[in-house]
């Protein structure tokens, strides 16, 4: 927009040259012609027939003197494709030619003096704005990588809280069950105690009423405490710990094979404890076969939650058959167990493409 205003103003001051030039239609053509030549060269700019253009209009001026009018025009175009020398040849043939008035000369050498001046003031402007947008992308960039950091340590923040929860939960479960626990459990047996050696009547029924009491205190306890490690199991950390004690990325040291490992892990936190220690049974057990048995390189666990139960794919792609002959091997019984437990029912299909361990388990209502 800013070249175009500059041509339009330029135009306005080529005017009087031509105005001046006596006929009406040779002027009138004339002008036409050079703003033909200023729009093909904006059209085909960059391209070496835009200077072809510019030179032949600059040698058309021995030819059209009044054409020699519109020299800035020709000038700007020319200084807009960096060869101001396209005009030399067009300002000589004029001054030899002499056909000229001394008020078209003063047009003329206006003319290229405020071109010259408009068109490095559109220059210091382009390059401004350039600078000012590759400013507002670097700021942009900036800002969006520093909320990308500031999302990813809200994200270790809440992992941080939630793993402090999870341990005071199972902390607070513990000290229950060591504590409070063990009380109960005495009182209940001294309690038993005096209720075999008591020979008073009137004291059996508080006795019984007594015993009834803290056996119910105690089966609260242990439901609460149940729940609560139940709730400080984070199974997702632990199937992400269990696949990287054998990814490629484990310290050397730990012996096991490394295998590339794939976790994929779709689930809500809301997991019955039972059925997290079967997930987390049936993974272990299932890495450590591959581990023991299966020529491959790379296993892929992936645990989703469905709305009417819970759904494991463990695999690997070894194509080993040493699997496939031992399909009652202790291992493969005990993850059987670890399903039946919960109402699961679990699957073992070797392939030559790899081993695959399937676990669905039903929600229970």
């Amino acid at each position: 927009m800013n070249r175009l205003l500059d041509k339009c103003a330029i135009l306005l001051l080529c005017l009087p040259g031509f105005l001046m030039a006596g006929s009406v239609t040779v002027p009138v053509l004339t002008l036409l012609l050079a703003v033909t030549v200023s729009c093909a060269v904006q059209l085909l700019s960059g391209r070496r027939i835009a200077l072809l253009i510019l030179l032949a209009a600059s040698l058309a001026c021995g030819i059209l003197p009044v054409l020699a009018c519109a020299l800035p025009l020709f000038f700007y175009d020319s200084l807009r494709e960096g060869r101001w020398w396209l005009i030399v040849p067009a300002i000589s043939v004029t001054a030899n030619l002499g056909e000229l008035s001394s008020i078209q000369i003063i047009c003329i050498l206006t003319g290229l003096t405020a071109t010259l001046i408009w068109e490095k003031r559109s220059e210091q402007l382009e390059h401004s704005v350039t600078h000012l947008t590759t400013l507002h992308d670097g700021i942009t960039e900036k800002n969006m990588q520093l909320a990308e950091q500031n999302k990813r340590l809200f994200e270790a923040q809440d992992s941080e809280i939630h793993v402090a929860t999870l341990k005071e939960r199972n902390r607070i479960a513990r000290e229950i069950h060591d504590n409070v626990g063990h009380l109960l459990t005495r009182s209940i047996l001294q309690t038993g105690a005096l209720q075999i050696l008591n020979r008073d009547e009137t004291l059996k029924e508080p006795l019984d009423e007594l015993k009834t009491t803290l056996d119910g205190a105690m089966t609260s306890i242990r439901e609460s405490v149940h729940n609560l490690h139940d709730d400080s199991l984070d199974l997702k950390r632990i199937l992400q710990e269990l696949c990287d004690s054998v990814s490629k990325d484990a310290p050397a040291d730990s012996g096991a094979p490394k295998f590339e490992v794939g976790l994929q892990y779709d689930a809500s936190s809301a997991i019955p404890g039972a059925v997290k220690l079967c997930v987390a049974g049936v993974v272990k057990e299932g890495i450590s076969n591959a581990v023991r048995h299966s020529n491959g390189d790379r296993i892929d666990v992936i645990f989703r939650e469905h709305p009417g139960f819970f759904q494991l794919l463990l695999t690997d792609n070894g194509n080993n058959a040493e699997v496939k002959e031992n399909p009652g091997g202790i291992g493969l019984k005990n993850m059987e167990d670890r399903a039946k437990s919960v109402g699961g029912r679990i699957t073992f299909t070797p392939s030559p493409q790899g081993f695959r361990i399937f676990l669905t388990v039903p929600k229970q209502e």
